[in-house]
């Protein structure tokens, strides 16, 4: 489907993406990594912006770049502000869906639908520039779905969107996925795409870091400590609790308020950790974890 076979890309003596194989099959897949990882450069190889400084890549068997045939095939939502200000958000997806080759008697059906599924139905007929910045989202998601395309790449999509537009966006994509289409996401945060696909890709300095599923890569944290921390007025008693438990390594009092807790296996800690809430009547203020999150994963693989 997309192939890249040691891709690299050179921004004069700056490199963008460095010696990348990797490929792209049908389904959601994540491109994850921190800001300037090379995640933007790959997208706009894959979608003929960018043409490869060394290496191959294709894109159902053919050269993506400056590619006309393979462009009504692809749907693209970019990072940027890719938008007309003076039109309304329904003259802005109406001239995408033109350019893709839409025929003129489906594109007013086609464009309506495609505002509908993306839920800018009453905003549609309002002016881009007085757009919030999820709407403008949602509306640059129009545009990239209305010709039904069959890959579908989406560079930082969630970035604006409220925690109900975030879900609703993923429920899109997922069902896009569903049809057999091939859905690449970018992000820098790993707990946002978490819930939309196990599949990820994890790019670190122009450099294709890991790829698979998330669950083996996130395997590779768990064999180093894992650490939770939890708010509770009743910190000190909470902390004596945890400490009795098999698999906590260590508990530490960060503040009068604040556990931290250290464990090899946080499968069973966080299985574990309802209960003894609920048996000793604990209240949690807060739950969060230091090491779940996108750079500590990157930290740790580095490190290993």
């Amino acid at each position: 489907m997309i192939s890249l076979s040691h891709v690299s890309r050179w921004y004069g003596q700056v490199i963008g993406l460095n010696d990348v194989t990797c490929a792209f099959q049908p389904g959601l897949t994540a491109l994850l990594g921190p800001n300037g990882a090379g995640k933007s450069t790959m997208l706009k190889l894959i979608t003929g912006q960018l043409r490869p400084t060394t290496g191959s890549l294709s894109v159902y068997g053919e050269r993506p770049f400056a590619n006309p045939r393979l462009f009504s095939r692809l749907g693209y939502v970019p990072d940027t502000e890719g938008v007309y200000t003076e039109l309304t958000g329904r003259e802005f997806v109406t001239m995408l869906a033109a350019m893709a080759g839409l025929a003129g008697s489906d594109i007013d059906s086609r464009t309506a639908e495609a505002i509908e599924t993306v839920g800018m139905t009453r905003n549609a007929d309002r002016k881009i520039g007085g757009y919030s910045k999820g709407m403008r989202q949602r509306i640059k998601v129009a545009q990239a779905i209305v010709h039904d395309p069959d890959i579908l790449v989406l560079d930082e999509p969630l970035n604006g969107l409220d925690p109900v537009a975030r879900r609703e966006l993923a429920a899109l994509l997922q069902c896009q996925a569903d049809e057999g289409k091939t859905v690449i996401v970018s992000s820098h945060i790993l707990y946002e795409v978490e819930q939309m696909t196990s599949q990820i890709m994890l790019l670190h300095r122009s450099r294709l870091l890991a790829l698979g599923d998330i669950h083996e890569i996130r395997a590779l944290i768990d064999r180093h400590p894992h650490r939770i921390a939890i708010a509770s007025p009743q910190a000190r008693e909470l902390a004596k609790r945890l400490l009795d438990l098999p698999f906590v390594l260590s508990v530490r009092l960060e503040e009068a308020s604040i556990v931290e807790v250290e464990t090899r296996t946080p499968d069973a800690f966080y299985a574990r950790f309802p209960e003894i809430v609920l048996e000793g009547g604990f209240k949690i203020a807060a739950f969060d974890s230091p090491d779940n999150n996108l750079e500590s994963v990157f930290n740790y693989l580095i490190a290993g």
